[in-house]
């Protein structure tokens, strides 16, 4: 405790006093080597000491500290926090702080395993397997699946084979809060789980017809898409000064350039460009292909200018990488999502959604003459009918075809 940061008086008899004592020096060793900085690390601290106060007054072991443990602090215990300062009761800087804390008690041989990984996260760890080399689901998918199981067997009753009474209770409350579509995937996720448990040997066959998806009409809606002028208020929404700027400028314009799925930006590795050809190869993609798409000139020079300016030194091979500790860490679909919302907001746009960047560039194609087959390409779409949701807002080409209204001038 000597050669750690110094605290306050009361955070630090905090730490002093509880059970955590004994490896607080080595949580700050485990963050300086992961090149945290050191008011970083300070930060920590006091979210780790008000944690620490916490779990003495509950009598809670040092081994016994589960993720559980964590999730009961923050979501129970900081809304009605009133603890004496100075206390850090951000709920996203506490989850880091203390997400951090298990890892280093996990590597000191502290923690029990079987209380650390629950039943609930070997089910779903195995789920996630059998998603992976039995069907081939992509990662963005098998993640939001796992999501939604989590909460299924959180809200029931653990792992194994449900009941109908459970999934009936299940769907009818995600049926009250979700539109259409989010409430489908919620039901292949339920249907794609008691598929997985049929494998196991469980008699799940009853259950199927438990659940139900509401009616989605996936073409009845309008797909949404920025006017060139709005894309062009988008591009000039990077100021100089801007943190970040030219890795943000970068991303987006893969976004608005190539049609690129958020997941696909942020996984672009150092060896999937060839600058001489010209070329970005999409090795990790939605359909589980290899695409190589032309890299148009602006795409191709706001990388470059994020290379030579920019990037920070990094074993990482990732095009993009973090500029905050650890930077050697791969960066989230989220990063990018928070760029392009930020964006809008400063470009005056009332727009919170990366999608449409996809969509803006598919009915820029069509309005430029090109085909659907074409779009369906650049996309990378599996099938043609997923474009044909395009040619609603193909105004020139409806146009065309548009017959008279009647009564209307001649």
């Amino acid at each position: 405790m000597d050669t750690l940061p110094s605290l306050h008086a009361a955070p630090a008899s905090w730490l002093r006093d509880s059970v955590l004592a004994p490896y607080i020096g080595g949580y700050c060793q485990y963050l300086v080597r992961r090149g945290y900085a050191d008011h970083t690390v300070r930060m920590y601290l006091y979210c780790v000491a008000h944690f620490a106060r916490w779990i003495r007054r509950r009598r809670i072991a040092a081994c016994d500290l589960t993720d559980d443990v964590v999730r009961r602090f923050i979501t129970e215990h900081l809304p009605r926090c009133t603890c004496p300062p100075p206390v850090r009761r951000h709920g996203r800087t506490v989850r880091a702080a203390l997400r951090h804390l298990l890892i280093a008690l996990d590597e000191a041989g502290l923690l029990r395993k079987e209380q650390v990984i629950a039943a609930i996260d070997d089910e779903l760890r195995r789920f996630d397997d059998y998603m992976n080399r039995a069907r081939g689901r992509a990662r963005s998918t098998r993640m939001q699946r796992l999501s939604i199981l989590r909460c299924f067997l959180q809200q029931s009753h653990g792992a194994g084979s449900p009941t109908q009474d459970e999934l009936r209770r299940f769907i009818d409350r995600q049926l009250r809060r979700l539109c259409p579509g989010s409430a489908k995937v919620v039901a292949g996720t339920l249907r794609a789980y008691l598929r997985y448990r049929a494998t196991l040997g469980d008699a799940v066959a009853h259950l199927l017809p438990v659940i139900t998806s509401p009616a989605n009409r996936r073409l009845a809606v309008l797909p949404q898409t920025l006017s060139q002028q709005e894309v062009l208020q988008l591009l000039d929404a990077f100021p100089q000064g801007l943190p970040s700027r030219h890795r943000a400028y970068a991303m987006v314009r893969c976004l608005v350039d190539l049609g690129l799925r958020a997941g696909e930006v942020v996984t672009i590795d150092l060896d999937d460009i060839d600058w001489e050809a010209g070329t970005l190869r999409i090795a990790k993609n939605k359909s589980r292909r290899v695409d190589v798409l032309p890299l148009p000139q602006t795409t191709g020079q706001a990388i470059a200018t994020y290379l030579q300016v920019e990037r920070p030194p990094t074993a990482s091979r990732r095009v993009f990488v973090r500029h905050v500790a650890p930077v050697d860490a791969p960066i989230g679909p989220e990063v990018l999502r928070k760029i392009v919302r930020e964006a809008y907001r400063r470009g005056g746009l009332p727009h919170t959604r990366v999608h449409i960047l996809r969509h803006t560039l598919a009915s820029r194609m069509l309005a430029s003459g090109s085909t659907l087959k074409e779009v369906a390409d650049v996309l990378r779409h599996r099938e043609l009918d997923t474009s044909m949701i395009y040619t609603k807002v193909d105004m020139v080409h409806l146009s065309a075809v548009a017959m008279p209204w009647p009564g209307g001038v001649r």
